[in-house]
């Protein structure tokens, strides 16, 4: 490898490889020529900016949890080319959940999920409230951790030659090669203008055989995604062990431009291969030309999450120290619902999860496909709130306050909310409920007095807000969210808080638009 990646005999067997040479120097001229990074043909998934809502009108939300980080890393792409992102692409649920926070775990992994809850003053609105809903996962020990049957789903097309595509996803999946252990099994499927194996299920103490085939792999050619797609659910499905997690994990831009290429029928495809038990998940690459709209789409329908790797770093976050969680379920179709007491609470609007929105019968039904959660993985939610007699949104209807819909008529007056979690065993059909009330105990009257991670995950809110158009966060800026990330930054092991303060930094000085070229 380049970049002189080792891998020792007590997990790897294979035979120690001379350093190869560098990737650009071994495509093709057409692929070189082409390694330029493309600009303004991305596409997210189009879903308006939730807004307030009246508790007396409807005092339910329900939506599919979302552990998902591809926002964050295109957001920081962005910005990285001193180019403020479009609105459509941040998410801030995606934002917020990048980072870990020390919630309470769970006792055991017969109940998977803790769930813990905060209500503090809003930074941005006064008379406004926040509450914070912080799940955590049971991480699975490794004895406990099942086998992974992988297939790498790798884009090779022409669109994947720039240094930050191909050359990327090659270091990327070297590094989680060193995540796996030597009973875990790994193929390999490419996709260019035709698809076709490039290294048939191979144990990954076999490392040397491995590496070449993911060395071997060159950049060139139209987008055959659908039909890479086919092929490698084909192979997961004949090599598919009950006992493992059977996963296919597509490297790609998304760029899908030959075969099958229409949305609803690729997401239709990947949902009928997950009854099936083979799980999707979705690395991006690259700006330009990504496709975010269709590899959500794919992630969430295959049971699996999507994350956008721009650097070598983040490689390294999402597939080396985040490997059990980005590999092995503890759960899936989780799904949150939270009630809302009418006596306390006159309005609410949950922040992001726009494209996660479910009905409220949808919570019930468990035919419903939902998030999936990883080991160990944390979640967030973040709700604004109006308490009765506050600052209200809207004005009060003329003929008086329309009924509740389902609201209990004798919610106790010491809770502000009610929260259920729905979910399942990733083996099982029939889900399970987990019930948390938020009581006036997890209310705290100064913004300073919640807890670092509820105030850091709130800095992080107010910056997706503000790179939305900041609709709701009036005159709060970036340097309020960098006051705020500040002084809650805590323990960061990783440098992932330092590096967000960072992009903030970066963001006050973008450009609303790329330079033209000349």
């Amino acid at each position: 490898m380049s970049q002189g990646f080792r891998f020792s005999a007590s997990r790897f067997d294979g035979p120690e490889r001379a350093p190869s040479p560098p990737i650009r120097s071994r495509l093709s001229p057409d692929a070189a020529s082409q390694s330029a990074e493309p600009a303004g043909r991305n596409v997210f998934p189009q879903a308006p900016q939730s807004g307030f809502r009246t508790v007396r009108e409807a005092p339910v939300s329900t939506f599919a949890i979302d552990v998902d980080t591809a926002s964050y890393g295109f957001v920081r792409a962005s910005l990285a080319r001193n180019v403020l992102p479009p609105a459509d692409a941040v998410r801030p649920e995606e934002l917020i959940n990048y980072f870990p926070y020390d919630y309470p775990v769970p006792a055991s992994a017969a109940e998977p999920f803790a769930v813990s809850a905060s209500v503090f003053p809003s930074p941005w609105a006064e008379g406004r409230r926040i509450l914070r809903i912080g799940v955590k996962g049971y991480a699975l020990t490794p004895a406990a951790r099942p086998k992974a049957n992988l297939v790498f789903l790798v884009d090779t097309s022409g669109s994947m030659a720039a240094p930050n595509r191909l050359p990327l996803v090659k270091q990327s999946l070297a590094m989680l090669l060193t995540s796996l252990s030597a009973d875990d099994r790994v193929a390999i499927v490419a996709y260019a203008g035709q698809a076709g194996t490039v290294l048939e299920p191979t144990p990954a103490s076999e490392g040397g055989k491995i590496l070449a085939a993911i060395e071997g792999l060159e950049a060139g050619g139209a987008t055959a995604g659908g039909e890479g797609l086919r092929q490698a659910y084909a192979l997961a499905a004949r090599n598919r062990d009950p006992a493992a997690i059977n996963r296919v994990m597509i490297a790609s831009d998304g760029d899908f431009n030959v075969g099958i290429t229409d949305r609803t029928e690729l997401k239709g495809f990947v949902e009928r291969e997950r009854e099936k038990g083979i799980f999707l998940s979705v690395l991006g690459f690259g700006t330009g030309n990504l496709n975010d709209a269709l590899m959500q789409a794919l992630a969430q329908n295959g049971n699996g999450t999507a994350a956008h790797i721009d650097t070598l770093n983040e490689a390294r976050k999402v597939l080396v120290e985040e490997a059990s969680a980005t590999l092995f379920p503890i759960a899936k179709d989780v799904k949150i619902q939270v009630e809302f007491n009418p006596a306390r609470v006159a309005e609410y609007r949950l922040i992001g999860y726009e494209t996660r929105a479910l009905e409220r019968a949808d919570f019930e039904n468990d035919r419903i496909d939902a998030g999936e959660v990883g080991s160990g993985q944390t979640a967030t939610a973040l709700y604004e709130i109006v308490p009765v007699g506050g600052p209200a949104t809207m004005p009060p209807l003329r003929y008086g306050a329309a009924p509740a819909k389902g609201a209990g008529s004798a919610a106790p007056s010491g809770e502000l909310a009610f929260v259920k979690i729905r979910y399942k065993q990733p083996a099982a059909t029939e889900s399970r409920l987990i019930e948390v009330p938020v009581s006036d105990d997890a209310e705290r009257s100064r913004f300073e007095e919640a807890d670092a991670d509820a105030r850091f995950a709130t800095a992080v809110a107010g910056f997706a807000e503000i790179l939305r158009g900041g609709r709701w966060t009036g005159r709060f800026t970036l340097d309020d969210v960098l006051r705020l990330a500040s002084a809650a930054r805590g323990d960061d092991p990783f440098g992932y808080r330092a590096d967000f303060l960072q992009l903030v930094r970066t963001a006050k000085t973008a450009q609303a638009l790329a330079a033209a070229k000349p």
